[in-house]
């Protein structure tokens, strides 16, 4: 009886290893990374800074400590979770209700969708590279002021 509780035990650790390995967050992502406002470009006014720390959360999470300071020189700092399951985060710095919906797409890529006042403004992809010490964040969508996005930043690991 005990050899086979341990076999049940066994078939039963295989089932649920993929699926605990599967609701973690992938290590390319975390870390802190700084903008290369030198690679960077955009069609509106680009970012002086930006800095992005990423760390583990509990339950397969990420938390996202963002500090930015933009073209007119102000000073934002954002913290929030995000599991990648599409379900919208508070952007607490934005002028007006602003969310995002974060979502996984492989191990070195995620996306997330802004909405401000619940309208669709930007989709934001995020790549990490092959060797880990850059991300490329490509924004496309509509601003505020109704015009065009179109946004690359490069940010390096720290």
């Amino acid at each position: 009886m005990p050899s086979r509780l341990r076999i049940a035990a066994l078939g039963l650790m295989l089932i649920a290893y993929p699926l605990v390995g599967a609701a973690q967050v992938p290590q390319s992502y975390l870390g802190n990374w700084k903008m290369n406002v030198a690679q960077s470009k955009s069609t509106t006014p680009l970012n002086r800074s930006n800095t992005v720390r990423v760390e583990a959360a509990p339950g397969g999470a990420a938390k996202f400590t963002i500090d930015t300071v933009d073209a007119t020189g102000k000073a934002t700092h954002d913290e929030y979770v995000t599991a990648f399951d599409g379900k919208a985060v508070d952007v607490k710095s934005a002028a007006a209700p602003t969310t995002r919906t974060y979502t996984r797409i492989d191990d070195r890529t995620y996306q997330y969708v802004t909405r401000v006042n619940g309208k669709v403004t930007t989709t934001t992809r995020t790549t990490m590279a092959a060797d880990g010490k850059t991300r490329t964040q490509v924004s496309t969508g509509t601003g505020a002021d109704g015009k065009p996005v179109n946004t690359t930043t490069v940010y390096d690991r720290q």
